[in-house]
């Protein structure tokens, strides 16, 4: 009985993979996605190191700088997403080998049963020619045709026997072959499962010294801060004292000018005063216009306000 070879097509099919993991593997998978929690946190310290970075060169910490640590931590994250979608990817091949193993071993319970019901009607029908042969030569050969029939069903049964232990044997061995590739591919999903495991937690990893770095580089800036902020107090207080000094010193050069203003002089005095005297009087004696005047206009309009300040 001519046969097709399924189960040589299914163990061919079966080298190409598993199709997916068991739901248990499935659902860990489902519920470890740091690759979205890596890029979150990198790239909210990435914004605050960029804006700090170009103030607080000499405060950085020695090593790596944040923005290399966060391209590490990103690449670590990408790779970790691959190796996940390659063990998943894997592991629906699995499944899908395993689909067909059994797909195979119903196909091979049916071909066995259809070659049974085969041989047991070649023997029906061979018995069947040898008892119409007999029957025909029953008169002269009566003992003959009996052994020919008893060969006959011997023969028969034989063949059929060695056909029926032939495709059994045939069948077990394309299904053992089946089984142990279906379990490589499967061992090889769990080999995959567990690098991207290592692969996730080296993103996060690399994701927390980032942020470890981030913080760092902050808490400098804000101890840079606090001093440059103590110093400008520092500056503050001093060039308060230095104006209320300048407004003292004033205040005694006004009153000194007003005092020298209210004493008469003849006009004789005022000639021997410079002009940069005469403008000082003026300025106490708050006469406008004064930088504009001459020495004489200077003396006249003092001489005019004089009895005021008096």
């Amino acid at each position: 009985m001519a046969r097709h070879h399924p189960a040589r097509w299914l163990s061919d099919q079966a080298r190409t993979g598993l199709r997916e993991l068991p739901l248990n593997a499935r659902s860990l998978l489902s519920r470890m996605q740091p690759g979205e929690v890596a890029e979150s946190a990198a790239a909210g310290t990435r914004d605050k190191a960029r804006k700090l970075r170009a103030s607080l060169a000499d405060a950085a910490p020695v090593g790596d700088s944040v923005e290399t640590r966060m391209k590490r931590a990103r690449a670590a994250a990408e790779r970790a997403q691959q190796a996940e979608e390659e063990a998943l990817e894997a592991a629906r091949k699995a499944q899908e080998s395993s689909d067909q193993v059994q797909q195979l071993e119903e196909s091979n319970r049916s071909w066995l049963e259809e070659a049974r019901r085969e041989a047991e009607r070649r023997v029906e029908q061979r018995v069947a020619e040898a008892r119409r042969a007999a029957d025909e030569q029953i008169a002269e050969a009566q003992r003959a045709a009996n052994e020919q029939v008893e060969q006959e069903r011997a023969a028969a049964k034989g063949d059929a026997q060695a056909e029926v232990e032939e495709a059994e044997a045939e069948a077990a061995e394309e299904t053992d072959a089946a089984k142990r590739e279906a379990e490589a591919a499967k061992q090889r999903a769990e080999e995959l499962l567990a690098e991207a495991h290592e692969r996730l937690a080296e993103a996060r990893q690399l994701a927390d010294e980032a942020v470890e770095a981030a913080r760092a580089v902050a808490e400098e800036a804000h101890r840079h801060a606090q001093q440059m902020a103590r110093e400008a107090e520092q500056e503050a207080k001093s060039a308060d004292e230095k104006v209320a000094t300048a407004e003292q010193v004033q205040e005694d050069a006004i009153a000194t000018a007003k005092t020298a203003a209210q004493h008469e002089q003849p006009n004789g005095d005022r000639e021997s005063q410079s002009k940069a005297e005469l403008l000082d009087v003026a300025a106490a004696m708050d006469i406008e216009g004064r930088t504009k005047m001459s020495k004489s206009e200077l003396i006249s309009a003092i001489e005019e306000a004089a009895p005021t300040a008096r």
